[in-house]
C-alpha cells in the first residue's frame, strides 16, 4: 500500500509545486512507482511535467464522482511516474463540496482503488489552507513542508500546524508530520542562515538537511514541461532534489536524527 505524503504550505511562492515534481521524478528514478496528485487550481505540477490540464479529465473529475482515478490517470516522461492532474476546474471543487456528506474524505475515497498501484502517492496542494488542502492532509500518512528561506515564510507556520492539528484531532489522529525541506537557500545571505535556525527551533529533528538552492535552472525547466532531472540534473539543484529523494527514502527504512550540522547545501 503506497505511502502517501501531502506536500502543503499556505503561502504561495515556495517552491511546492516544485518540489512535489521533482521529489516524485526522483523517486521514480530509483525505482520507485509514483503517483503525482496536482489539487492545485493553478495546475503547476501537471504543467511541470508537459501536461495541458484544461485538456484531460484529472483530479477534479475523481473528486467529483465524475471520473474513477484509475481511468484519467496520465503516465509522463519519467518511467514509474504517473499524474492525476490538476486545473482551473478545482477552483470550484471547493464550493461543490460544501454541501456533500464526508466532503473531507472525497480525495481519500478517490485514492483507495489505486493505493495498492503504487509505492508512494504525492500530493501538491494549493497554496490555502481551504477544503482542498483539507482533503489533501485527510488522504495523506504524513505531511511534507517546503519553507522558504525567508521570514514571511515563517509567519504562516502556526496557522498551518494549527490546521494539520485540526485534521488529526477530528479526523485522522495519525497523521504525521514528515519534516520541512528548505528552499530557495541562499548561501550568500545571513537572512537564509537566520531562517535555518528559526526552523530547527520549531522542527528539532524534522528539518530534511538537504537543502534546496536558489536556482536559474530550476526556475528554468517547468516553462519546458521537464522536471529538473530531466532539464538539468547536475546543477545544483538537480544535485539537491537528488539527495532529497535520497534522504526521503532513508527516513522510510530507518528513522535518522537530523541536526544542523548534517545539512547540505
Amino acid at each position: 500500500m503506497a505511502h502517501i505524503v501531502s506536500i502543503v504550505n499556505q503561502k504561495g511562492g515556495v517552491g511546492k509545486s516544485t518540489t512535489a515534481v521533482n521529489l516524485a521524478s526522483y523517486l521514480a528514478h530509483f525505482g520507485k512507482y509514483v503517483l503525482l496528485v496536482d489539487l492545485d487550481p493553478q495546475g503547476n505540477a501537471s504543467s511541470g511535467l508537459n501536461v495541458v490540464s484544461h485538456e484531460v479529465q484529472g483530479t477534479y473529475h475523481a473528486l467529483s464522482g465524475n471520473g474513477k482515478a484509475k481511468d484519467i490517470i496520465l503516465p509522463t516522461a519519467h518511467e514509474g511516474l504517473f499524474l492525476l492532474a490538476g486545473g482551473p476546474d478545482l477552483a470550484g471543487a471547493s464550493v461543490e463540496l460544501v454541501s456533500e456528506m464526508g466532503r473531507e474524505r472525497k480525495l481519500h475515497e478517490a485514492l483507495l482503488e489505486v493505493r495498492n498501484d503504487y509505492d508512494y502517492i504525492i500530493i501538491d496542494n494549493p497554496p490555502t489552507l481551504g477544503l482542498l488542502t483539507v482533503n489533501g492532509l485527510v488522504a495523506a500518512d504524513s505531511v511534507l513542508i517546503p519553507v522558504q528561506a525567508e521570514y514571511y515564510s515563517l509567519e504562516g507556520l502556526g496557522q498551518l500546524m494549527q490546521t494539520v492539528d485540526m485534521v488529526r484531532q477530528s479526523i485522522k489522529p495519525e497523521l504525521e508530520i514528515m519534516g520541512a525541506v528548505i528552499t530557495m537557500f541562499d548561501t550568500r545571505t545571513k537572512l537564509s542562515r537566520q531562517v535555518l535556525e528559526e526552523l530547527y527551533a520549531h522542527f528539532p529533528e524534522k528539518i530534511f538537511r538537504s537543502v534546496i538552492p536558489r536556482s536559474v535552472r530550476l526556475a528554468e525547466a517547468p516553462s519546458y514541461g521537464q522536471s529538473i532531472l530531466q532539464f538539468d540534473p547536475t546543477c545544483k539543484a538537480g544535485r539537491a532534489y537528488e539527495r532529497l529523494a535520497k534522504e526521503f527514502l532513508m527516513r522510510e527504512d530507518t528513522p535518522i536524527a537530523i541536526t544542523q550540522k548534517d545539512t547540505v547545501v
